[in-house]
């Protein structure tokens, strides 16, 4: 399910689009304190991000300069203005489309579709820790080494990585495991992650993952 975090400064309107995104089958979170957006959006780790150019603090045009930065998260941006020059420089600065309010929600849903898809199979490689994460190839690398981590171990970590810094209990990834068609029990569960820990310390990420008993685990 592909995780789209909203990015507008009107409630009603951000809930609303939140309660269309769910309805459709995405996942939806959206930001209500606009003081640190930048590293808030980066830290939520969404596949898309809807963002309205007027919010506070930063506007929606500057922010997207900022996250692309850092970031080729895919971006939508939504806005009231009509101006075609505001179009011309939300797409100089990285967005991957530009609707305007008032929009039909079909569109827009049709829209997120055809981004999605546009990027579907494209090789993404992010980062952890200084760590290039091949999810194509199913790898970690350091630049000079590269490790390969089996289905499950990637399965662990790619849903500990969009977590990072917060519990994940041990049902989760066991559901997380079984979603992907994976049958793992308890045990098995425990020595996939004794595996996954020792691939990162191979790596120079040692403590990587925190134990954090009777709740569950931590990437750091």
């Amino acid at each position: 399910m592909s995780r789209i975090f909203i990015v507008e400064d009107d409630k009603s309107i951000r809930e609303e689009l939140a309660e269309l995104l769910r309805n459709s089958g995405y996942e939806a979170e959206y930001l209500t304190d606009f003081s640190n957006s930048r590293a808030d959006i980066l830290a939520a780790r969404p596949y898309l991000i809807l963002m309205d150019i007027n919010i506070p603090n930063l506007n929606g045009e500057q922010l997207l300069k900022e996250i692309r930065r850092e970031s080729d998260i895919h971006v939508i941006m939504v806005t009231s203005r009509t101006s075609e020059t505001d179009e011309v420089l939300a797409m100089s600065y990285g967005a991957d489309d530009y609707i305007t309010k008032p929009y039909n929600p079909t569109i827009l849903l049709l829209r997120i579709s055809a981004v999605l898809k546009r990027f579907a199979g494209v090789s993404q490689v992010q980062s952890y820790n200084g760590l290039q994460v091949n999810d194509a190839k199913g790898s970690l690398a350091d630049g000079s080494r590269e490790i390969t981590l089996t289905k499950n171990e990637m399965i662990i970590f790619r849903f500990m990585l969009d977590r990072k810094g917060s519990i994940v209990t041990r049902d989760e990834l066991m559901t997380a495991l079984w979603d992907n068609d994976e049958f793992v029990n308890d045990n098995a569960l425990t020595v996939n992650i004794s595996r996954l820990r020792s691939k990162l310390a191979d790596l120079g990420c040692e403590d990587a993952i925190e134990t954090r008993k009777k709740q569950g685990y931590i990437l750091r």
